[in-house]
């Protein structure tokens, strides 16, 4: 799910979607208007999901649109490989989903565990 807002209010900390991919903005610089056009906003975010940096520039007047990043918490139920399958503890759904090689070791069978959801793609949140 996806909401539209302006350019012109988007903040750094903040979530955008850029080639179809939700993005956390790391930073953002606003030019001044010139003779003949609007002002431009170059934003520099990185991939919530796959972790590429990405920069676009446009008009603080144009519209984009800002993922609804949801973060939820999971009971781990087997552990096989990098893949941990999970179960939602509101909706009860089970899915599976990969985990980082490195963090492997924190996640066991039986205990929660904080992922976030956005656009369709989860991801393990842990810190």
């Amino acid at each position: 799910m996806k909401e539209q807002t302006e350019i012109g209010k988007l903040k750094e900390g903040r979530y955008m979607v850029i080639d179809d991919e939700p993005c956390k903005i790391l930073g953002i610089s606003v030019s001044k208007p010139g003779k003949h056009g609007a002002a431009k906003a170059r934003i520099d975010a990185v991939g919530l999901f796959d972790g590429v940096k990405r920069s676009i520039v446009q008009p603080v007047s144009a519209k984009t649109f800002v993922p609804v990043v949801e973060r939820k918490s999971g009971q781990v139920i087997t552990i096989s490989g990098n893949t941990v399958s999970l179960m939602d503890m509101k909706e009860f759904t089970n899915f599976e989903i990969e985990a980082p090689p490195d963090k492997i070791g924190q996640i066991e069978v039986g205990k929660e565990v904080q992922y976030m959801e956005a656009l369709g793609k989860r991801k393990l949140d842990l810190s």
